[in-house]
């Protein structure tokens, strides 16, 4: 391996120490109880014991050195100076943000119906399940995305368009023109892009608008693994591929149904790198009641699927060549020691989410990691971003001088015409950030993020989650929240603010079913 590909090492004093205690929720009454984590057969596992339905034991992280690592890059954010509500109830039951939450809001979703253009066999929130359609007004949406973009210390500036399918809204461009009028910099869409493909100037309209990305469900490259659109992803690509809008794919990852196909995924993805700019695995998330066997059967986690694509890449893209999101956080708190002003930080939890940026060179996959020392670079900027706090004198020739990120890169094993270490110090120094757009075409994100449910549910990650949901009461609830409990929240809430199915269909003068365009069944 090269230098630039290493291994967690040995001996780490920032590293976690198992077993360790958390706390949880018990999955049946959804009481607070303590919670264990702990080490087994090479596995991280959480246990609890409720005094009422008994013992509870799942996987937390699928490897304890992958976990390990990760841990290294734990960080806690600076916590909100604004909270919404006030904390009495506890976490996760205050939401939000309440005064305990660590982390501001860095992805921001609203949902725009709960409608769709698709009847998948387990999917339990669309508008004829739920018996009514849920859909707030434009005036409520800006409202939510000012809430978000006023919170202190630091304010929203992207924003995921969600559902349902968020693309029935008649009024989705005006919806996407007012939050950019707002001064929000990022929207994406998350969409199953059934209306991506059939109508082809959709994504010309949306960009024009102001999308940046459209967040692509993408579960399989066959249709026995990906039912729900891989018939239109062609012509959706293609569609992107004028309008130049970048897409991310979105694989939801299930054991024992497309797991096979992760590395099929990726490859697929770099054959379309033009358009597609990542691909964010989502390890599934177990809602509802379900036996252990089952959970045992469908259960994969980060590491797991870290795992997967380092077998199915014959090693091109190795386990060590991802990294936890917080691990970021040194780009942060060098800008903020330039600029003298709070930034955007991704101060998650480190067992949320993983990624890496991998390039294409001569044919191969080549990760970054293997012409960056990203450990060595994160480090030597929380070193000069303490030097930097304390210097008054930070001009562009003085942060020359400083700031050399070129002993980072091994130039030679880099892509050619590609300079790096110059799109680093326009980033950092200047804060130029079109610097990246050149980063983003030449790269592919591979990234992952396992949203919790009741029997893996850890409330410290609760506490440190930055992606947010807003609702028209005024509240941003974290993700793990909102899904994980939603009678409590996102099933309560949208219920208040909707209108009964058949008042909806009166009014609009449309049939729910009409809009159907696939039944996906369940597979036999």
């Amino acid at each position: 391996m090269s230098i630039f590909n290493p291994k967690p090492k040995s001996k780490e004093i920032r590293e976690v120490k198992l077993p360790y205690k958390t706390i949880s929720l018990c999955p049946q009454c959804l009481k607070v109880i303590n919670a264990t984590v702990y080490e087994e057969d090479g596995k991280v596992m959480i246990k609890k014991q409720c005094p009422e339905h008994g013992e509870f034991v799942d996987v937390y992280w699928g490897d304890v050195e992958m976990f390990k690592k990760a841990s290294r890059f734990a960080h806690d954010g600076k916590g909100i100076e604004t909270p919404n509500t006030d904390g009495r109830n506890g976490c996760p039951f205050s939401c939000g943000l309440c005064p305990m939450h660590k982390s501001h809001t860095a992805l921001l979703n609203i949902v725009l119906t709960n409608r769709c253009d698709l009847a998948c066999w387990y999917c339990f929130f669309y508008a004829k399940r739920a018996g009514y359609v849920y859909e707030p007004t434009l005036q409520q949406i800006v409202e939510m995305v000012r809430i978000a973009r006023d919170m202190k210390p630091v304010g929203c500036n992207a924003v995921q368009l969600t559902g349902g399918e968020p693309t029935l809204r008649e009024d989705l461009i005006d919806i996407i023109r007012a939050i950019k009028n707002e001064g929000i910099e990022h929207i994406q869409l998350n969409t199953n892009g059934i209306k991506l493909a059939r109508d082809s100037e959709l994504s010309i309209k949306v960009k024009e608008a102001g999308v940046n990305t459209v967040y692509l469900s993408f579960d399989g490259v066959d249709e026995s693994t990906n039912p729900k659109n891989i018939k239109e992803v062609p012509t959706i690509l293609e569609n992107c591929r004028r309008a130049e809008l970048g897409i991310v794919f979105v694989p939801t990852v299930i054991k024992s149904v497309n797991d096979h196909q992760i590395g099929d995924i990726i490859r697929y993805a770099i054959k379309n790198m033009d358009v597609v700019r990542g691909v964010n695995f989502q390890p599934v998330s177990l809602v509802g009641s379900m036996p252990k066997k089952d959970r045992e059967k469908y259960r994969i986690t980060i590491p797991d699927v870290i795992k997967k694509i380092e077998e199915q890449t014959d090693g091109e893209i190795s386990r060590w060549d991802f990294y936890p999101v917080p691990s970021v956080t040194p780009i942060t708190h060098i800008v903020e020691a330039i600029t003298g002003e709070p930034q955007y930080e991704f101060s998650c939890h480190f067992a949320c989410g993983m990624a890496t940026y991998v390039f294409e060179i001569d044919g191969k996959v080549v990760p970054i990691t293997r012409f960056v020392d990203v450990e060595g670079f994160f480090e030597y900027l929380d070193e000069k971003a303490e030097e930097l706090a304390n210097s008054r004198i930070k001009t562009i020739r003085m942060l020359k001088g400083i700031l050399d990120v070129r002993k980072f890169v091994d130039h030679s094993k880099a892509p050619k015409g590609f300079d790096i270490s110059k799109i680093l110090f326009e980033v950092l120094v200047r804060h130029d950030y079109s610097a990246l757009s050149e980063f983003h075409v030449r790269t592919l994100f591979i990234g992952m993020m396992h949203f919790q449910d009741l029997y893996n549910y850890d409330i410290e990650r609760v506490k440190r989650c930055v992606i947010h949901y807003a609702t028209p009461d005024g509240r941003i609830i974290p993700f793990c929240a909102f899904n994980v409990l939603p009678e409590i929240y996102r099933d309560k809430i949208h219920a208040e603010f909707s209108i009964p199915l058949e008042e909806w269909e009166r009014k609009t003068g449309k049939k729910l079913k009409d809009e159907i365009f696939r039944v996906v069944k369940r597979p036999k």
